[in-house]
């Protein structure tokens, strides 16, 4: 399924991966937070521990929901300002630049302990979270428009795929650093000092590759784009195929500049065929938060340690698991089954299966409650059979609502105003990603195994609903998008497309010349 297209779209494919290193990130470091301030040294250092030696309940769960949460909201901020930024600079530029901003963070982190208190944690989970927030929001659009239809799926679904991956290396980070180095500061130093390794990688990996040709096209630098079209499809640029896809892209972007020239951001989101994918981008994307998912990876060792996995080593481990599985299963949609079940489907068989899951965890928790289990005791079966089930649960998460909200709504946009849906896409994921983060330890200490009945609801109920609703996007091109949301017609389109082939004719005298360039580039 992959040998026709890997060497042959392998320069979109090195992007993504590059571009993706911050989405790495996202997944680390959202992962990471949960482990280290269940750190027993943690909790002493930072005073969350009483004078009688026992954890301070209440303290503990306002601390631990603030390290994590504010990481979301700094991230907010960062995916709505990602717009103008990303319109004005470029996909690949301001990459560079939310990079520099997340490190910065990064360090403010590292540093805390002794005479700089928790605040430099806070401080720098925010300035962390503006440059995730705006990395979240680029990177799925910057691959979108490099990539064609026919692997688009496959390259943005890489997305979750580097999430997924973060998170499960810093299960395994923390799992170290609670083994070996369980009674010093490095317990957070080393967690959050090893973030500025991706990081630095993404700014090295983002010098070797080239600007986005649709935000090229739509800045006016035609020639440019189209250089950059044949680099990208490893063509020449008189080749039908990127010819075609250059007039697509242009009869695109001249209909949105005749049809809403002067009208700015109120037609962005209001024009025809744009207000309906700005719905299903926020819809997607609050949904997605309240799969459970968040709850379950920022709050694993906690979640786990609920059901019967006590003990530092136990949870982390258990957690540790959980990530894994969540990596192959991710993988194994992305690369095998993405393009070929298509989106819908896939949206309907994952809801299903990941309320079902929520449904049989609580049902046993209800059932079997937790008892007295010493720390490090092996688990009763009970408490494994739920984790078991939280194993599947991330296997149905891992083929659908995981990986496909970011590329569908990476699918619908048309350039114009693709980095606003995004924007909005990411910000609805950062700001409902701070309400779930911030309240999921009240949730579990108030609701026990009612937590898990109510996301189970709420798959069923909404995801699976809401799936029914969606238009198919598999094997479409984004600037068909625009036919499928009204927009524009299909007889119009095609009539517009072939009016740009002509003028990029006229426009390309001596296409020899134009290949003998891309020749000498390749």
């Amino acid at each position: 399924m992959l040998e026709g297209d890997t060497f042959k779209n392998i320069r979109v494919y090195w992007l993504a991966f590059v571009v993706y290193w911050g989405i790495f990130l996202f997944g680390y470091d959202n992962g990471i937070a949960g482990g280290v301030v269940s750190q027993p040294y943690f909790e002493a250092h930072f005073g969350l521990v009483s004078s009688d030696g026992t954890i301070d309940e209440a303290k503990d769960t306002q601390v631990s929901s603030n390290v994590v949460s504010v990481l979301q909201a700094g991230a907010f901020f960062g995916a709505l300002g990602s717009a103008p930024i990303s319109a004005w600079l470029g996909r690949q530029w301001t990459l560079v630049a939310f990079t520099a901003v997340f490190s910065v963070g990064a360090v403010l982190a590292t540093v805390a302990g002794g005479s700089r208190g928790i605040g430099y944690i806070y401080a720098g989970r925010v300035v962390s979270g503006v440059g995730i927030g705006g990395i979240s929001a680029v990177a799925p659009a910057y691959v979108s428009e490099c990539s064609p239809k026919d692997v688009r799926g496959r390259t943005t679904g890489i997305f979750q795929v580097m999430v997924a991956s973060g998170v499960m290396v810093s299960y395994f980070v923390n799992l170290g650093v609670g083994l070996h180095l369980a009674n010093s500061e490095m317990v957070w130093r080393i967690p959050f000092g090893l973030q500025l390794v991706p990081a630095g990688l993404m700014c090295l990996g983002l010098l070797t590759i080239k600007e986005s040709p649709r935000w090229l096209a739509s800045k006016g630098r035609v020639q440019e784009a189209l250089e950059i079209l044949a680099y990208f499809r490893k063509e020449r640029p008189d080749s039908p195929v990127v010819q075609y896809e250059m007039a697509e892209i242009e009869a695109a972007i001249r209909e949105e500049e005749e049809d809403r020239k002067g009208l700015g951001l109120r037609e962005a989101f209001f024009g025809t065929g744009n207000f309906i994918r700005f719905v299903i981008a926020f819809v997607l994307f609050v949904f997605q938060q309240w799969s459970g998912q968040n709850s379950v990876g920022y709050y694993a060792p906690q979640i786990f340690s609920s059901i019967g996995f006590t003990g530092v080593t136990n949870s982390l481990l258990a957690s540790g698991i959980y990530g894994v599985v969540k990596v192959l299963a991710t993988i194994v949609f992305v690369f095998l089954c993405v393009e070929s079940l298509g989106r819908k489907i896939s949206f309907i068989i994952s809801a299903i299966g990941m309320g079902t899951m929520f449904f049989i965890v609580g049902a046993i928790l209800k059932t079997h409650p937790v008892g007295n289990i010493q720390a490090g005791q092996q688990p009763p079966p009970a408490s494994e059979a739920m984790a078991a089930m939280l194993y599947i649960f991330v296997c149905f998460y891992s083929v659908g609502w995981g990986p496909l909200p970011w590329v569908y709504v990476s699918d619908i946009f048309p350039t114009r105003t693709r980095h606003y849906g995004l924007a909005v896409a990411s910000g609805t994921q950062w700001l409902f990603n701070f309400v779930v983060s911030k309240i999921t330890p009240t949730l579990l200490a108030d609701l026990g195994y009612k937590i898990f009945f109510m996301f189970g609801a709420i798959n069923i109920g909404g995801m699976f609903t809401f799936s029914l609703l969606l238009p198919e996007t598999k094997g479409r091109s984004l600037e068909e998008m625009d036919i499928i949301f009204g927009a524009v017609s299909f007889e119009a389109r095609e009539a517009f497309i072939e009016k740009q082939k002509q003028e990029l004719h006229r426009d390309v005298p001596d296409n020899s010349i134009l290949a003998t360039s891309a020749d000498q580039k390749v």
